[in-house]
């Protein structure tokens, strides 16, 4: 089915759900106009509904190929369209100016990788990857990395990984054995082997600079003695041109459930030259820079992948005839079937809400850059910090809960290949587990944000979806039917859960651990309403349909709060205490 760019979606999130565009209307932003803006989602949208999204079906069914000498070529066409994405300027658009890039702000960044994840996921995941090495390497690299490197990286031109996991350290990195011997020239040789490491190796940029968590011959055990290290697939020369080839090869390809066109790759490091990043065995605090970008951008993905889902199983609906309705001999579209019309609005109502959770997050940290005083830009950095494994653990877990409701819309015809449908699926069930799994989310959520302020930060936004309600309850309008209701009600399961979460923390900290996805969930649900009602709110009157979605947001996801909050504040006894092996 073509791709439609959700362009308008983008406008609504970056307008009355958060209020981004209220900055730029104001000025607030240097070089952004409300002109700008709108023209940036256009361009970016031809440009993924053009050239990105045909790439799609072409890089599931090719897949990168790996070489007998080492080197991987991604799929056809993937090349030239990365050539002309660079051409075009989109690499550089988040980058910091200093480095050649544009400087514009998160929520603009996030709007466009939302759209090129939609087009072709496998293809938005590079370009994510380089924006958290450059961010990475930005504010944490000596002035001679940066002067070589974030040229070429700010804007695209050579791409970026973070290289953490292997073999037998997955989520645990505390297990890493990956050393790096220092030279006594500034330089590091590296040895070992890295596992899942995506765009590892490929053809689409002349060099790859990665980013290497390994230990110090005399680093202390545990994280504490990780350090970072920068990496070049290429060696660099003093005049900038490139040299020799590095001492790291892919010596084989992952064969994944999806996103085929991803080169995920076993990165073998032999002697390799590498370079320090930051200060020795405080490495963790290098590479955190870089994933809780990721984070917030592969919750961005579970958006994307949704929202493509969605609109192929409406397009789908609207078009297979099956069945009758009362009162007709005919067959009709699928779509006038009240259980399929149900579907759809389920898709469409966790996509937006997703949606309208990671780019809160993403205007809270532009808040944290743009906000006029030091106590308000700490509160906005504080509430991005909350939201992040929110919005990385809830969006995702929707999106391979919208790709699979859109499998069922298609019916049979779902479970076969040639529809596309499953593609969906298969590429949105990786978002989940990497950067973090979403069981890793949900710790970080309970364990160190929920008690930032001793717990303030999360009263300030819970106090925001208190006034969303209230103002769904004056609006007094029938079309928004019971949605102040149901967000009254989830707003006062999350605080009673909130509550518990913070008391069972003192108390017994696995019984909460063992509640944190469940929480997770609530807090979600609980904020994505409340966004979606906002936005539904201060868009009523311009004929759209966004209180329909949210009003259905209301009336049938929202009212698992109930059943979420006995979860978290009764049922983690129950794991804590069982002993079935």
């Amino acid at each position: 089915m073509p791709y439609a760019p959700q362009v308008d979606d983008l406008k609504h999130a970056l307008g009355p759900v958060t209020g981004f565009r209220s900055l730029v209307d104001q000025g607030l932003i240097e070089d952004l106009s409300g002109d700008l803006l709108d023209q940036i989602l256009e361009e970016a949208g031809r440009f993924s509904a053009e050239l990105v999204a045909p790439l799609n079906v072409v890089g599931d069914e090719n897949g990168a190929k790996r070489r007998d000498d080492g080197t991987v070529v991604t799929a056809p066409g993937w090349k030239e369209t990365y050539s002309q994405w660079i051409e075009s300027g989109w690499g550089a658009l988040p980058s910091p100016k200093e480095w050649g890039g544009q400087g514009l702000p998160l929520s603009l960044s996030l709007a466009t990788q939302e759209l090129w994840n939609t087009a072709a996921l496998a293809f938005g995941l590079c370009p994510l990857l380089t924006q958290g090495a450059t961010e990475a390497l930005e504010k944490h690299g000596s002035d001679d990395l940066k002067r070589i490197y974030l040229p070429k990286l700010a804007t695209g031109e050579w791409t970026g990984t973070m290289n953490l996991t292997e073999p037998q350290a997955g989520t645990d990195l505390a297990a890493i054995k990956t050393r790096a011997e220092p030279q006594g020239d500034g330089t590091y040789r590296l040895n070992g082997t890295k596992v899942f490491i995506t765009y590892g190796d490929h053809d689409l940029a002349e060099n790859i600079i990665h980013l290497v968590l390994a230990r110090l011959p005399d680093a202390p055990e545990g994280t504490r003695g990780i350090s970072m290290f920068l990496v070049p697939k290429v060696l660099v020369n003093p005049d900038g041109s490139l040299g020799a080839r590095n001492g790291v090869s892919c010596v084989g390809l992952e064969h994944k459930l999806g996103i085929h066109a991803s080169p995920t790759c076993v990165l073998s490091y032999e002697d390799a030259v590498g370079w320090l990043v930051g200060t020795e065995n405080r490495g963790l605090n290098c590479m955190f820079t870089m994933m809780n970008s990721a984070r917030l951008h592969v919750g961005m993905q579970g958006v994307a992948v949704g929202e493509r889902a969605f609109q192929q199983a409406l397009a789908y609906a609207q078009e297979r005839r099956q069945g009758r309705r009362p009162g007709s001999t005919e067959m009709v579209p699928i779509i006038e079937h009240p259980d399929v019309k149900r579907m759809l609005l389920d898709m469409r109502a966790k996509v937006q809400a997703s949606r309208a959770i990671c780019f809160a997050t993403a205007f809270a940290f532009d808040m944290a850059r743009y906000a006029e005083t030091a106590e308000e830009r700490a509160r906005w950095d504080a509430i991005g910090q909350m939201l992040t494994p929110v919005a990385k653990a809830f969006s995702t877990d929707m999106g391979v809960d919208v790709a699979s409701t859109g499998v069922q819309v298609h019916g049979g015809m779902g479970f076969i290949e040639e529809t596309g449908a499953a593609q969906h699926y298969r590429d949105a069930r990786i978002t989940p587990i990497y950067e973090g799994t979403n069981g890793v989310q949900a710790i970080d959520l309970v364990g160190r944000k929920l008690p930032m302020g001793e717990g303030a930060v999360v009263a300030d936004l819970i106090r925001q979806f208190r006034d969303i309600a209230g103002q769904a309850r004056a609006v007094n309008d029938p079309a928004f039917g019971s949605t102040a209701d149901r967000l009254e009600e989830a707003i006062a399961d999350l605080e009673h859960a909130t509550a518990w979460m913070l008391e069972a923390l003192t108390r017994n900290n696995d019984e909460a651990l063992a509640s944190a996805t469940p929480y997770l969930r609530l807090f979600g649900l609980t904020a994505g309403g409340s966004w979606l009602a906002k936005g539904a709110i201060a868009d009523r009157a311009n004929g759209n349909d966004h209180v329909p979605v949210a009003r259905f947001f209301a009336e049938h996801v929202l009212t698992e709060s109930g059943a979420l909050k006995r979860r978290v504040t009764e049922g983690g006894r129950s794991v804590v205490e069982a002993a079935v092996w």
